[in-house]
């Protein structure tokens, strides 16, 4: 049965999270069309992976035999998150926006997992491997929105899981999260109850249609 890689960064729990949110409903939908698969689940902000060093990333263009003991380590840890991502026939990952960018937990996880000649390069590792990101914001960034320009998320991640690891990537997008919170956002709370709704419908539709094309 298919193994489905779940990556959380938000900094929130449960329920107070949209990315948890959104990525748990298509998680449970995912397992109502694979109740034998696996879900390996890291939950990046209760046990983030060490950031990049320079042991870690100069363990990766030095031969086995030469590296030193830190290295040895370093390198240990880098091949354990890469193989979890080469295991997996599918990878789920919420991404919120975090001061316009990614989370630093998810980024210690992409660094960590970006190894040029093994998941980058001409015949990257993980090539193909469909990966649906739920990439929730605050506010609205869209095309045409006052802050447009300030997207780092979606440009990011594409240049990378997309352009540089090769994987078949999609997005969900819940956004104006911070309309029920922030008096100064109270006319876009329907606009928010509207992106909710259609995020939690893209999750499951999502979830099902993935788990049919892996069936197939």
């Amino acid at each position: 049965m298919a193994t489905l890689l779940h990556i959380d960064s938000s900094v929130l729990p449960g329920e107070a999270s949209s990315s948890r949110s959104v990525a748990a409903a298509f998680r449970k939908a995912w397992e109502e069309q694979h109740p034998e698969g696996t879900v390996v689940h890291r939950d990046l902000a209760a046990d983030p992976v060490p950031h990049i060093t320079a042991a870690a990333w100069s363990a990766g263009y030095t031969a086995p035999a030469e590296r030193t003991a830190e290295q040895s380590a370093a390198f240990a840890a880098r091949i354990e998150l890469i193989e979890e991502l080469e295991r997996a026939d599918a990878v789920l990952i919420g991404a919120p926006m975090h001061n316009f960018s990614i989370a630093s937990t998810l980024k210690a996880w992409l660094d960590n997992v970006l190894l040029l000649g093994r998941t980058a390069g001409e015949n990257p590792s993980a090539q193909g491997t469909p990966v649906i990101v739920v990439a929730s914001r605050g506010g609205s960034y869209a095309p045409g929105t006052p802050r447009e320009g300030f997207e780092f998320v979606r440009n990011y991640l594409q240049a990378v899981l997309r352009d540089t690891l090769r994987l078949d990537l999609d997005f969900i997008v819940p956004e104006l999260t911070m309309a029920p919170r922030n008096p100064a956002m109270s006319e876009l709370v329907p606009l928010y109850e509207a992106s909710r709704r259609q995020a939690f419908e893209d999750a499951a539709v999502k979830a099902k249609e993935l788990a049919e094309r892996l069936a197939a």
